[in-house]
């Protein structure tokens, strides 16, 4: 008779590091190699829902962070806070308040530009690095000089620039503007109405969508000093959607060049939000990568 793989509870939790307080869902055994997954813009700890279980079951200790500005974290104000330094801090100081030395750190969007810094500036902390659509910081750089078309797809980091009139925009109407983003920028049926208001009780939750914007400012007047080294030497496995309206694929194949141990899985319909579009054969490749 075959055993049925157990089932993980998520464990509703708040965590108080030496700089935020941080409100983190967790699953998993308590004695599992610890997973970490970073959400993006301008989502929440539940952009991973889908992925939490299966590797939960698969014997992992999954910690999964609001991070600074968003729901039920901890958002400073000022636009100095949401440094990528101030970003990648929070990640090992969440490392020590829970004991561990090192996790498996996966990052969608903005979580996963937070976990290039953390891989790139405290390396011996990250033991496997998973990062979907998102580029290498130093790609980046170099596809917004020189590619109109990904200037052009990164228009709104620009706008977010404007104080206060982003926060407006996207609050107004009951959010209006934000929902619609993430409806017209995914695969029909992706967000249900369910998720979408959850999503704008989520945004309530944390005050409006300033602390999130704030991510955008500090990063144009904050920029953080370059990596001593650009190359990263843990293993790394890079999920994208090559479907993505906010930024071209062609970054990913670039940002497997700076990786030693590198491997690259692209999804040919699916959009940016590949964990949700593809969550069986996302979780399936984070299940088998971090074993």
């Amino acid at each position: 008779m075959s055993q049925q793989a157990p089932t993980f509870a998520l464990e509703d939790t708040y965590i108080q590091t030496s700089r935020i307080r941080l409100h983190v869902v967790q699953a998993g055994p308590r004695d599992g190699p610890l997973v970490v997954l970073l959400h993006g813009f301008p989502e929440y700890w539940a952009g991973w829902h889908r992925q939490i279980g299966p590797l939960a079951q698969a014997g992992f200790r999954v910690a999964v962070p609001d991070q600074r500005g968003y729901n039920l974290s901890d958002a400073p104000k000022g636009v100095q806070a949401y440094r990528l330094d101030e970003l990648a801090k929070d990640v090992t100081g969440l490392l020590d308040a829970l004991g561990r030395e090192t996790c498996c750190l996966a990052g969608h969007d903005w979580g996963a530009a937070v976990g290039w810094h953390v891989a790139l500036t405290n390396p011996r902390r990250v033991t496997r690095l998973a990062i979907h659509n998102v580029p290498h910081p130093r790609v980046m750089m170099a596809f917004l000089r020189k590619s109109l078309r990904q200037m052009i797809k990164s228009w709104y980091i620009g706008f977010f620039q404007i104080p206060g009139l982003a926060d407006w925009s996207l609050r107004r109407d009951g959010y209006r503007s934000a929902l619609s983003s993430l409806v017209h920028s995914s695969r029909p049926g992706t967000f249900s109405d369910a998720d979408l208001a959850q999503y704008r009780q989520a945004w309530t939750n944390s005050g409006g969508l300033t602390g999130m914007i704030n991510w955008y400012r500090a990063l144009l007047r904050y920029p953080p000093p370059a990596p001593r080294d650009d190359r990263l030497p843990m293993p790394v496995l890079v999920q994208w959607g090559k479907l993505d309206r906010f930024l071209s694929h062609e970054m990913a194949e670039a940002s497997l060049a700076l990786c030693d141990q590198g491997r690259l899985i692209f999804y040919e319909d699916a959009t940016h939000w590949v964990q949700h579009e593809k969550a069986e054969q996302v979780s399936q490749a984070l299940v088998e990568f971090f074993r």
